[in-house]
């Protein structure tokens, strides 16, 4: 989705800038509990980075991620997570289950930063937290892409041990970037 965005100060409307947003949904494998600080992702042997397309201005431009929100399924999880975002591949760790390695030294020239996601939290529905400038967890965040990309690639990471998970369970992550 795209919003042409007006006159004003940045993030928050500057000239020239858009919003664009991304979504993933992952069904994670979830073989066995998780411990704190391990990687959330689809496979355990075969695990793949959470990949936004074409939420940048065009290749190599930049912007401000302005809100990012998890949501989970199942309901009653309340452990925090951390979302490390690059410009490219990394050499991370991506495999389900599998302690989380990042940041490497061979990813910091791709490497953007982190978003911090408060303990997720449930009122009937899904299991779910949201992280805007207004709230902590790291927000606007500058992000740069890369010099023939706009995608941002990410790793999702539970900061708190998972002991009600499901096998196939879905989490959908969504990001806002304000464009440039």
């Amino acid at each position: 989705m795209v919003i042409e965005r007006g006159s004003g100060g940045a993030p928050g409307g500057a000239a020239g800038s858009i919003i664009k947003t991304g979504s993933v949904t992952k069904a994670v494998a979830a073989a066995g509990n998780y411990a704190a600080e391990d990687i959330l992702s689809s496979d355990a042997a075969a695990g793949t980075a959470w990949t936004f397309s074409a939420v940048l201005g065009g290749n190599g431009r930049g912007g401000y991620i302005t809100k990012a929100t998890v949501s989970t399924e199942t309901t009653g999880l309340t452990q925090r997570m951390r979302l490390f975002i690059y410009n490219a591949a990394t050499t991370s760790e991506t495999n389900d289950n599998a302690a989380n390695d990042a940041v490497l030294n061979a990813d910091i020239s791709q490497y953007q930063g982190y978003i911090d996601f408060p303990a997720l939290q449930d009122v009937g529905g899904n299991s779910e937290a949201v992280v805007t400038p207004s709230t902590s967890g790291n927000l606007p965040l500058w992000v740069q892409g890369a010099s023939a990309a706009d995608d941002l690639i990410c790793l999702l990471v539970t900061r708190d041990a998972i002991t009600d998970e499901v096998a196939t369970n879905e989490y959908t992550i969504k990001l806002s970037v304000e464009a440039y």
